[in-house]
């Protein structure tokens, strides 16, 4: 495909829009969580985890840019067989995912008017029917170019907060104030291996959510009519990456320097869990943030929670239609049924685990880590093979940090089915 004109402003969105569907869980919850249960002692988890996935995900942003198709059309090329072993990575895991986005985003909502203080009763679940209401018309009404105008709004808002909270933070308390990791906790085994799977999981995000990468680049693409040079494709998502690295360090620094450093203990209800992450914040920077943080750490959700939504919508309809024996006649209306599908299998299982937020994030979190090698794996095929455009080609220090990424992911693999 050639280039047209165009400036950077046409290229900025898939890079916003993975960092968002990276903020929400894995960086408020799990590291935050990680922060506040060991201190420090899990940044090298962080950095491990971003690193050794960073090429998979570029891979994504590459294969469209260079071949108009996403990566569900590449898996298809492969052959059938690996059409279908997505589309059941992503049904096997879509409905757990979305439930632990879904429930995390109602808590904060549930926390911003006090609903279950004011009810008596744990009112986050019902919570999450309205969002996931909220999400659907938004997909349905304002499809794409809704969802790119809100993201970038939401980035802004959350990456000014996060930063203020962590330098108020720091100021606060003092590096050196923050202990050690506690030395009975280990990561290689037991409760510990188990929380560090479910931390890298999805640290930046699942691997399998590559797809979406090349998806929203397609849609970029067709809402501007303009297809960038791929430089400037990879540029752009590189800025999305690194804002999400950033980010998840300072989230755990937000929890070594506010929770572990004043021994409080992280809260495990769902609607306690959002009031402590934002009197995390409001502790840091003052009482009078209060409504101003609530309402970003929200938002920041509810933009995960639209984004997430709308990229399992776009790939299970993709990946019904590239299984199909002639191309679909309507796309949109699958993509409609599937956002439909997705939201009502999440409230399901947000009602089997009404209580404990832990639960559903651990289970979707680890379910995405342990997939993680069979996507990293397809991903570097389709972008090394003979078929893919020379010009186009990942550098030689890619594909060696691809092989290295992918003996880590599948060496923690391993190291959870082995313990």
């Amino acid at each position: 495909m050639s280039a047209q004109k165009g400036n950077w402003m046409q290229v900025i969105g898939p890079g916003i829009l993975f960092a968002s569907t990276a903020i929400g869980v894995s960086h408020l919850v799990q590291s935050t969580r990680a922060g506040a249960l060991v201190g420090f002692g899990l940044v090298w988890a962080v950095v491990a985890a971003n690193v050794a996935k960073y090429p998979f995900f570029e891979f994504g942003s590459r294969y469209a840019n260079a071949t108009g198709e996403s990566l569900i059309e590449g898996y298809r090329s492969m052959g059938k067989w690996a059409a279908w072993l997505y589309l059941a990575i992503t049904i096997s895991t879509c409905f757990f995912v979305m439930g632990a986005i879904g429930i995390v985003t109602a808590s904060f909502l549930d926390n911003l008017f006090n609903i279950s203080n004011a009810t008596g009763m744990n009112a986050t679940p019902y919570v999450a029917v309205i969002v996931f209401l909220i999400s659907t018309v938004v997909l349905v009404l304002g499809k794409y170019g809704a969802l790119d105008s809100l993201i970038k709004v939401i980035a802004a808002v959350l990456l000014i907060s996060t930063a203020g909270a962590f330098i108020a933070a720091l100021a606060h308390t003092p590096l050196s104030a923050v202990p050690a990791a506690p030395t009975d906790f280990t990561p290689w085994s037991g409760a510990g291996l188990a929380f560090l799977i479910a931390l890298m999981g999805w640290m930046p995000t699942a691997v399998d959510l590559s797809t979406w990468n090349s998806i929203w680049t397609l849609e970029r693409i067709k809402q501007t009519g303009y297809h960038p040079p791929l430089k400037d494709t990879i540029r752009e998502f590189n800025i999305g990456f690194i804002f999400s690295a950033v980010l998840a360090l300072m989230f755990l620094g937000l929890g070594a320097l506010l929770f572990y450093a004043n021994r409080v203990e992280f809260p495990e209800g769902t609607a306690a869990f959002a009031s402590g992450v934002v009197q995390l914040y409001t502790e840091a920077i003052g009482s009078w943030s209060w409504w101003i943080i609530a309402t970003a750490a929200f938002s920041a959700m509810l933009g995960t929670c639209i984004a997430c939504l709308d990229g399992y919508a776009r790939s299970l309809a993709r990946s019904l239609a590239t299984l199909q024996p002639t191309p679909a006649s309507n796309n949109l209306r699958h993509e409609r049924w599937s956002l439909v599908l997705v939201a009502i299998g999440a409230l399901s299982l947000i009602l089997l685990f009404p209580s404990d937020i832990r639960v559903l994030v651990d289970i979707a979190t680890t379910l995405s880590f342990l997939v993680a090698p069979l996507v990293a794996g397809a991903n570097l095929y389709l972008v090394t093979r003979k078929e893919f455009p020379a010009d186009a080609k990942p550098p030689k220090w890619m594909i060696a940090l691809s092989w290295l990424g992918l003996a880590f992911l599948t060496g923690f693999s391993g190291l959870y089915f082995l313990a």
